[in-house]
């Protein structure tokens, strides 16, 4: 019984890669493969009570539910657009230097704007097009925006910091520091493989304009720069910065100790319907919009992917993993980095990888010999940086339309960063 329940798991592996590269609704294929593992285990309840579990955490409601309301009302009082463009601007008539700023450029704006594909379409739209008339080839200009995403990673209501969170239960401040050395390590590395890059495939092209002939000018004019606007999207990561710093000892400044991540998504929400005078009705109601479209399509692929390892735990292969991985260290750094790296590479969905491998493997990272936050910031980012890589990502197929070239294009100029990073995350930092 214990070789059937092995072979139904290696094959329920195979048809979740298989279907997420047919691009079959990501929830749909996790649920469906754990549900079925769990019945070919003889213990159907494991994936139900996984699934009623998942949906009541807390920690992951809060974080990320907040998070995404605070990113629909940026969206609706357009401050997004104020920083992207506050920050864009300046950047005009720097020649070759394009490239690394716009990568500096938008990995800041997207500690701002988490989201992959906000983000890439937020900056993008004005980045790119000033790229290309700069003399940058379109793929360069696309592959720099997209790599500079990874910032998103800083974030604090990053959807991996809340679920690190919730398996650790380390503070959220604490995580986005361990965070820190995986990405900063990383985008410097990607960073000089773009330049690198631009100089192998001929990128810069002084005085040559690059147009895109079948974009549709989408741009939203939103006229001069409103600075006070564009620093709206920082309000809530400044009240976590200085709650979880010593800026928090002034008497003054001591209630931000108090406030969470939600606390903080909120209180940012307030200071900007104060600050651009938005309707209430309209701001509150894109605030809970976003909640519920975080509860769908971000905590609802935690929970599928739940459903998931609960199939491959009743099925024995977890704790065959977890066994194997004890045998050598080296298989934790190795497992723990390219096996997400890969995974999302092949599916383009850096969260189904990272998710699933967190719930299953990071929560037994005591007795691998490592840290549970120190293991699952790695397994993360290596999924991230997996994203990268992959053609079918929805924020390579957003860059890749504006700038009017092929996502291949884009994955040529950013897997070689992308694949050093993960060997600097497995072999040096971790």
């Amino acid at each position: 019984m214990q070789t059937i329940n092995l072979i139904a798991a290696l094959l329920g592996i195979v048809a979740v890669v298989y279907f997420l590269i047919k691009k079959v609704e990501t929830k749909t294929v996790l649920i469906c493969v754990g549900l079925a593992l769990c019945v070919v285990s003889l213990k159907p309840l494991e994936a139900l009570t996984a699934f009623s579990a998942t949906m009541v955490q807390a920690t992951l409601i809060k974080a990320i539910c907040a998070s995404m309301g605070f990113a629909y009302v940026m969206k609706v009082t357009k401050c997004d657009l104020h920083l992207v463009q506050l920050l864009t601007v300046p950047l005009k008539n720097v020649g070759f230097f394009l490239v690394p700023l716009s990568f500096a450029v938008t990995f800041l704006i997207s500690i701002a704007i988490p989201s992959a594909a906000g983000c890439a379409a937020a900056v993008g739209s004005t980045l790119i097009p000033l790229l290309m008339a700069s003399g940058v080839h379109p793929a360069m200009a696309a592959a720099s925006v997209l790599a500079g995403t990874m910032g998103g990673m800083l974030s604090p209501g990053v959807s991996h910091t809340a679920l690190i969170s919730e398996i650790s239960g380390a503070a959220v401040p604490d995580i986005v520091m361990v965070h820190m050395p995986n990405v900063l390590a990383s985008a410097g590395v990607v960073m000089i493989s773009l330049i690198v890059m631009t100089f192998v495939f001929k990128d810069y092209k002084k005085g040559h304009v690059f147009t895109n002939e079948n974009a549709e000018d989408k741009k939203v004019d939103i006229g001069k720069t409103n600075v006070i606007f564009a620093l709206q999207p920082l309000v809530p990561l400044a009240i976590l910065i200085v709650g979880a710093t010593s800026l928090r000892e002034y008497e003054f400044l001591a209630w931000t100790s108090k406030l969470g991540v939600a606390e903080a998504m909120f209180l940012g929400a307030i200071v900007t319907l104060c600050i651009t005078r938005t309707k209430p009705a309209n701001l509150f109601k894109e605030f809970f919009n976003g909640m519920g479209h975080s509860y769908a399509h971000i905590i609802g692929i935690i929970i599928a992917a739940s459903v998931f390892v609960a199939g491959l735990k009743a099925c024995g292969v977890i704790d065959l993993i977890i066994e194997w991985l004890k045998q050598e260290e080296s298989f934790v750094r190795v497992g723990g980095t390219f096996v997400p790296y890969i995974m999302a590479t092949i599916t383009g969905s850096g969260d189904a990888a990272a998710m699933a491998f967190n719930k299953a493997v990071t929560i037994h990272a005591a007795d691998l010999g490592f840290d549970q936050v120190r293991l699952g910031s790695a397994v993360a980012m290596s999924a991230v940086l997996g994203r990268y890589a992959s053609p079918i990502l929805g924020a390579c197929i957003i860059v890749s339309a504006i700038a009017g070239v092929s996502p291949f294009e884009i994955v040529k100029r950013n897997i070689v960063g992308a694949t050093l990073s993960v060997f600097v995350i497995a072999f040096v930092i971790l």
